[in-house]
């Protein structure tokens, strides 16, 4: 484990939320109140109230700075764009046990809306990526017909694909192939 569990955890709901996204997938996995209810269920949020139409528009937005965060392998673009995040939110940190989990910190106050609890979180998390100078760890899948993000947590840093089974597949299988055709020649 590179990261603590929670900011591991918090990196992956940051993968999700931007994969959830026309840019990164095709297609708009946030399209509305139940996508956004469906997407808090997965996250395995917790303290998370009633959400709003105010709620959706703040993580779409959030959604595209986050997504910017990946896309700069510039540390001080990175630093400008975290620090911003975090700054629109009242960090509140605190210890917490729930669900299972043993002590960890949250970064939003209790009972804070959705979009600051990712704003808080996921904006730490990124936070401490950039601090541990591993910001080259945040990718976009080499596939060439892929555009989703991944966080490249082995210990060798090859992950190269958003998913093995999808895309990292295609991929062998095509270079696979590639070589079968190569070496009939």
């Amino acid at each position: 484990m590179i990261f603590t569990h929670d900011t591991e955890h918090a990196l992956a709901v940051v993968v999700d939320l931007i994969n959830t996204g026309g840019a990164a997938s095709g297609t708009e996995g946030l399209a509305g109140l139940p996508q956004l209810r469906a997407f808090v269920g997965r996250s395995a949020f917790s303290d998370v109230g009633a959400l709003t139409e105010a709620d959706l528009a703040r993580v779409l937005a959030l959604r595209d700075r986050f997504h910017t965060v990946f896309r700069t392998a510039d540390v001080p673009t990175a630093v400008r764009l975290i620090n911003e995040i975090v700054g629109e939110v009242r960090a509140t940190p605190h210890l917490t046990d729930h669900d299972g989990y043993d002590w960890h910190v949250h970064f939003f106050a209790p009972g804070a809306p959705v979009g600051e609890h990712l704003a808080a979180d996921c904006g730490m998390a990124l936070a401490y990526v950039v601090a541990a100078g591993e910001l080259d760890r945040l990718r976009t899948c080499e596939a060439p017909d892929c555009s989703r993000v991944l966080v490249d947590l082995s210990r060798n840093r090859c992950r190269r694909y958003c998913d093995s089974r999808t895309c990292g597949n295609r991929m062998h299988v095509a270079a696979y192939r590639a070589r079968r055709r190569e070496a009939a020649l």
